[in-house]
């Protein structure tokens, strides 16, 4: 999803260096991953006076949605950016698809399994939910809410531990 533009349409080394910049914005519901990680960046362009940032929360309710806009000026602002001016884009909303391959093996290194499959499928088109401790096929959903709303809880029937999966947005 993410796209890197400037006012020519060439790479400049500020927007390579802001781009590395949100590479290091954590989310603060999964730490093992950044907002470009997920996709939460659409895109940053220069402006004629700075550096404009498309910012999509992962649900228009999210409650981290202010202190991530917060983040963004903050961490910009310490890199030497000014005139920073962010707009949240909810159109198109936020999916999971917009995860990288590298995102979701993090995630499962993190404990958590990763969405199978892409969010226009129905669930049981998608594949097994693998237990991201043991990699077995035998798990059970437990709750379609886990620890947060994107999450169900599951369960391995091989290692018998719980975990959390993130569910097809």
């Amino acid at each position: 999803m993410e796209q890197r533009q400037s006012l020519n349409g060439l790479q400049s080394p500020q927007l390579h260096q802001i781009w590395q910049q949100l590479q290091q914005i954590p989310d603060p519901e999964l730490p093992a991953l950044s907002i470009t990680d997920l996709g939460m960046i659409r895109n940053v362009l220069a402006t004629s006076n700075g550096w404009k940032v498309l910012f999509t929360p992962t649900y228009s309710g999210c409650p981290a949605t202010e202190f991530l806009l917060n983040e963004i000026k903050q961490v910009l602002h310490h890199a030497g950016f000014s005139n920073i001016e962010i707009e949240v884009v909810l159109t198109p909303a936020w999916t999971t698809d917009w995860m990288n391959q590298n995102a979701k093996q993090r995630l499962r290194d993190f404990g958590i399994a990763p969405p199978v499959g892409k969010s226009c499928e129905h669930p049981e088109h998608s594949g097994p939910i693998r237990c991201p401790r043991c990699d077995s096929q035998q798990t059970e959903k437990i709750s379609e809410f886990g620890s947060t709303a994107c999450k169900a809880l599951y369960r391995c029937r091989e290692c018998f531990e719980p975990f959390d999966y993130f569910k097809c947005i």
